[in-house]
Parts: C-alpha cells; sequence; structure tokens
C-alpha cells in the first residue's frame, strides 16, 4: 500500500515546511508515500464559498483513482488516540487498497460531492488549526503510528 497526503494549498511557514518535510521523510522509511499539493484557486474574492468549494472538489476527485480509500480529514471526523490511530493504520495495510489517500480542503472544508467519494473521516483534534499546522501534525502522528507498530520507542505511554 502506499499513503498519498493530498492538501489544497501549500505550507508557506518556513518552520512548519521544515518540521513537515521531516516527519515525511521519516515515513519513507515505513511505507511508500507521496506528498502532493494542489494550488489555491486564484481569484476567489468574487466566487462564492460554495462555488470555491465545488472548484477545488473537480480538482481534488480528479486526483482521486477509482480504487483508492479516501479520508478526509475534517472537524467532524473520528477522533484517535495515537495508539488508536496506529491500530486504524495496521487494520488498513491489511486491505486491498493500493492507495490511501488522507486529504486537507481548502479554506472552507469540503463539496458533497468530495463527501461523497469519501470512504472515512478523520479529525485530529476538537481544536481547530490553521491549514499550514494540520500538514505539520498530520506528518507526525502518521510517523508516531508507524513507530507504535514497529514497538520503537518514539511514542511513550
Amino acid at each position: 500500500m502506499k499513503i498519498v497526503f493530498l492538501t489544497v494549498g501549500k505550507t508557506i511557514d518556513s518552520h512548519l515546511i521544515y518540521l513537515q518535510e521531516e516527519y515525511q521523510n521519516r515515513l519513507k522509511h515505513y511505507i511508500p508515500f507521496e506528498y502532493i499539493v494542489i494550488p489555491e484557486l486564484k481569484n476567489t474574492r468574487n466566487i462564492s464559498e460554495s462555488e470555491q468549494k465545488e472548484k477545488e472538489a473537480d480538482l481534488l476527485l480528479k486526483s482521486f483513482d477509482v480504487n483508492d480509500e479516501i479520508i478526509l480529514l475534517d472537524e467532524n471526523g473520528k477522533h484517535y488516540t495515537s495508539v488508536e490511530f496506529s491500530d486504524f493504520i495496521s487494520k488498513k495495510l491489511l486491505s486491498s487498497q493500493k492507495r490511501m489517500v488522507f486529504v486537507v480542503g481548502g479554506p472552507y472544508g469540503f463539496s458533497q460531492r468530495v463527501y461523497n467519494r469519501a470512504n472515512g473521516l478523520l479529525s485530529l483534534s476538537k481544536m481547530t488549526f490553521s491549514h499550514q499546522m494540520v500538514r505539520m501534525i498530520f506528518a507526525e502522528q502518521l510517523y508516531r503510528a508507524f513507530t507504535i507498530l514497529r514497538g520503537e520507542p518514539y511514542h511513550h505511554q
């Protein structure tokens, strides 16, 4: 299986970029991993939030393969502890899926079409984080999940 992390918009804070890349590089020792950025829409001042979500949906849906397992990072998603998340990843690794795609949407979230295509929703916290921070936090949690699965000393309980 390959894990794909798909985001709308890039990270611009150099500190967050460094940390995100650090964890993404570590992940490559455990599983094939790819980070894909869909550029943010331009000239969005004159379009509504729903129009923006629909235009982003067009771009996201083109990025999915028909057999992908799509997990949206969403404030209404399922909450896991780090150990529970590692169990979730472990179960998914046993499936016959070729790719598991975790998705961070644009500033207004996802259109209904993207929700309809998704296989699940994941929330990193009940708190709200900037999209840039979410990318780094998710990369770290995914790395942590693999260290838990391997019994490595990164995670302490």
